[in-house]
């Protein structure tokens, strides 16, 4: 059973950068694709970005294109959001999510296709 767990939400101000860590227990992320999804309060939850296995296919949610990156360290099996150029519209509840793949080289952005999932970590962009 692949455990998740995220860290590194809090609170920023506007403009702001933070970054956000995912580790994974429990199996080998050279096999596990990472997403990254977040949801704030009265919306659905948001596909942000993803990365494959490989780490050498990734893909950005067009309201974080250009701000936020994606990293995925396999030797470490840990996984990191870098979040930079942040607005009220960012704070979220933000979750990591791993799903065992067969293609290395691809990532998925629908959430139901992600098997394993950490509790969230909360980022607030406020001044």
């Amino acid at each position: 059973q692949l455990n998740v767990v995220e860290s590194g939400g809090g609170l920023v101000q506007p403009g702001g950068s933070l970054t956000l860590s995912c580790v994974v227990s429990g199996g080998n992320l050279n096999y596990f694709a990472i997403g990254w999804f977040r949801q704030a309060p009265g919306k659905e939850r948001e596909a942000i970005s993803c990365i494959s296995s490989s780490t050498g296919r990734f893909e950005y949610a067009d309201s974080v294109k250009g701000r936020f990156t994606i990293f995925k360290h396999n030797a470490a099996n840990t996984a990191s959001l870098q979040m930079t150029n942040l607005g009220p519209e960012d704070s979220a509840v933000y979750y990591c999510a791993a799903d065992g793949v067969s293609d290395q080289n691809r990532c998925s952005m629908r959430s139901y296709e992600y098997n394993y999932w950490g509790q969230g970590t909360r980022v607030t962009v406020s001044p």
